[in-house]
């Protein structure tokens, strides 16, 4: 669903889908215009999809959006992959996803290169999957 000029009201759509989605196991929304407020719906959707392992969001979510998908992170026990680039990602988002990462043990890539976290953001993500196996952090 990547490069579909999808808007807030397609993201709700789609969080809705999520939420009884038995099937999906991939979702791509890569370059739409969702914004912070899509990844509120999203967000809710993946604290109760039990099924999608990877999503990939590149459509400006910001420190509003990165927070609450850091949330739904805290409570999310299926998604293995999480593609952040390019969000307008700040410290706070950053710093809400460190923590998060700290308490989810399920995810294994995250791929949140091209935000604007400074060394601040950059080094809190860091820490928090430092020593975990196998994780895969894509970060610059």
């Amino acid at each position: 669903m990547s490069e579909n000029n999808i808007g807030v009201g397609g993201a709700k759509s789609i969080a809705e889908a999520l939420k009884v989605n038995a099937v999906l196991t991939e979702l791509s929304l890569w370059r739409n215009n969702i914004g912070p407020e899509g990844a509120i719906a999203i967000a809710e959707a993946l604290k109760v999809n039990a099924v999608l392992t990877e999503l990939r969001l590149g459509t400006n979510i910001g420190d509003d959006g990165a927070k609450v998908i850091a949330e739904a992170l805290k409570v999310n026990a299926v998604l293995t992959e999480l593609i952040l680039y390019n969000n307008s990602i700040g410290v706070e988002g950053a710093k809400a996803i460190a923590e998060a990462l700290k308490v989810n043990a399920v995810l294994t890539k995250l791929d949140i290169r091209a935000n604007g976290m400074g060394d601040e953001g950059k080094k809190a993500v860091r820490d928090a999957v430092r020593g975990r196996s196998g994780f895969e952090l894509e970060l610059w």
